[in-house]
């Protein structure tokens, strides 16, 4: 989704850098290695495994780039769409967030951090439809990430 703002498009859908991993010593060190060597920042990240591969999911300064490095690595690497919402860090705060999102009838996939600032948290989502949730989640006021704020929220050097 794209919103007009004072004559700039501003992307608020982000993409997700997935990468499947070998359960092998040094696989993920390889994965980090290749991002750094081409001066990719891991703004945040999430890694789940079973018994023979993980997945990692990435939000990176520049996925494409990132997707493109880790394929000539001989990683099998994609882009996922995700959003991610603002929310208070108090009660309850992430169960409204899950309730607009049932309400809208959309299913979560998953969901990890992106940022813990003071007293608020900005949350990863990968829904079954992000066009849908945006629309939900604006409608009743939460404040989205732009995939800018997202792809440099952690971002200390310049490219």
């Amino acid at each position: 989704m794209q919103v007009m703002k004072k004559g700039m498009v501003i992307i608020m859908v982000i993409k997700q850098l997935s990468v499947f991993i070998e359960n092998r010593e040094g696989r993920l060190e390889r994965v980090t290695e290749a991002l750094m060597e081409h001066n990719i920042n891991i703004a945040s990240f999430s890694l789940a495994d079973t018994s023979d591969y993980g997945m990692l999911r990435m939000i990176v300064s520049d996925p494409e780039e990132g997707r493109k490095v880790l394929k000539e690595e001989g990683f099998s690497a994609m882009l996922t769409d995700v959003i991610a919402v603002k929310i208070a860090q108090k009660p309850g705060t992430l169960h409204e967030v899950l309730k607009v999102l049932f309400e809208a009838g959309l299913s979560v996939e998953y969901m990890y951090t992106l940022a813990t600032a003071g007293k608020d948290t900005s949350i990863i989502i990968k829904l079954s439809n992000p066009e849908i949730a945006l629309k939900a989640l604006n409608s009743t006021g939460y404040e989205i990430c732009t995939s800018k704020e997202a792809y440099e929220i952690h971002n200390c050097v310049d490219k």
